[in-house]
């Protein structure tokens, strides 16, 4: 019997049957909300003799060319990658615009109590605590995504929510040679040092009643135990860095400030959405009132987000 072509096959089946652990390194999940029933497979890394995973969608369209984007999205302390499909929306948007999604997994103490987070720097939970390598687990994850999608490494993004915000800042810090743009949402820089190797493009989404981690910096309602760099001061870190100009596009209105600085060095910008009276939460995305506060519909992060990101690659290698 022929066989056919692999163009046929769904495109998580696909990256499964790709992957040199075949079937055997993939489990297949749908996200847990009807309304968001994508598929998607769980993929595992080991870093440091310790297995780390992560979930993968790859949209239809995305099978026959040559490189796409990618979107890596990090769940809050305390979350699951399972959630933010339905939370931000991106897998819809992946659809639509023919990019791949990752969501990996945070560490915790516990497998059967599972309460993951992140070690994004001063911050946050066990992942903090006990040094877990999220920074070589991010490296391992996209040299493993390399390995069966068709991946653009000029157009490589992070985004997070809460202490996944957090690392996307690490990220930004530590992995700039990979790391296009980066696009926070209710966390700010806390790393004790960060010198970026590269110009990393930034976009960031806070609300000004934002109990967790306060926009004006300090400690936070959360159990974390934190003092969070205030959003201005992270916003500033980046213009500084990006050699940005100092004086900023300025618009406002009576539920949303955008300033934006650009243009900075290799093409990057820094722009910050500054959501008034809006909590701890992704704004516009579906709300988990036992874990935030209710979504400002003020901006469409994830939509407003992606533009930004489409507009931010790496540059062209030069010679």
């Amino acid at each position: 019997m022929a066989i056919p072509s692999l163009r046929f096959f769904p495109p998580t089946l696909l990256a499964c049957l790709l992957s040199a652990a075949g079937l055997a390194g993939c489990r297949f999940l749908s996200s847990p909300q009807a309304a968001d029933a994508y598929p998607m497979v769980e993929r595992s890394v080991s870093v440091g003799g310790q297995e780390r995973s992560y979930l993968l969608y790859i949209p239809e369209g995305v099978r026959d060319v040559s490189a796409a984007p990618v979107v890596l999205v990090f769940h809050g302390g305390l979350g699951k990658p399972e959630n933010m499909p339905t939370r931000t929306g991106f897998n819809t948007l992946a659809d639509k615009e023919g990019f791949i999604v990752a969501y990996p997994r945070g560490t915790s103490r516990s497998e059967v109590l599972e309460f993951d987070t992140w070690n994004a720097g001063l911050c946050c939970g066990y992942a903090q605590k006990s040094g877990a390598d999220d920074v070589g687990f991010v490296r391992a994850l996209l040299d493993d995504l390399a390995s069966v999608a068709p991946v653009d490494s000029r157009r490589i993004f992070a985004t997070g929510l809460s202490n996944g915000a957090i690392l996307s800042y690490r990220l930004a810090c530590e992995m700039a040679d990979r790391i296009a743009a980066i696009g926070p949402v209710s966390g700010t820089q806390n790393i004790a040092e960060c010198t970026p190797s590269q110009p990393v493009s930034v976009i960031h989404f806070h609300g000004t009643a934002d109990p967790m981690v306060p926009y004006n910096g300090g400690f936070g309602s959360g159990i974390s135990g934190v003092a969070f760099t205030s959003v201005w001061d992270t916003a500033d870190f980046w213009i500084r860095a990006d050699g940005c100009p100092t004086a900023a596009e300025h618009e406002e209105s009576a539920a949303l400030i955008r300033d934006s600085y650009s243009p900075c060095a290799d093409g990057t910008a820094v722009e910050l959405y500054t959501i008034i009276g809006g909590g701890h939460s992704w704004p516009d995305g579906r709300w988990a009132a036992a874990i935030a506060d209710e979504s400002s519909p003020a901006v469409a992060a994830s939509a407003v987000m992606w533009d930004f990101f489409k507009a931010h690659p790496k540059p062209e290698t030069r010679p």
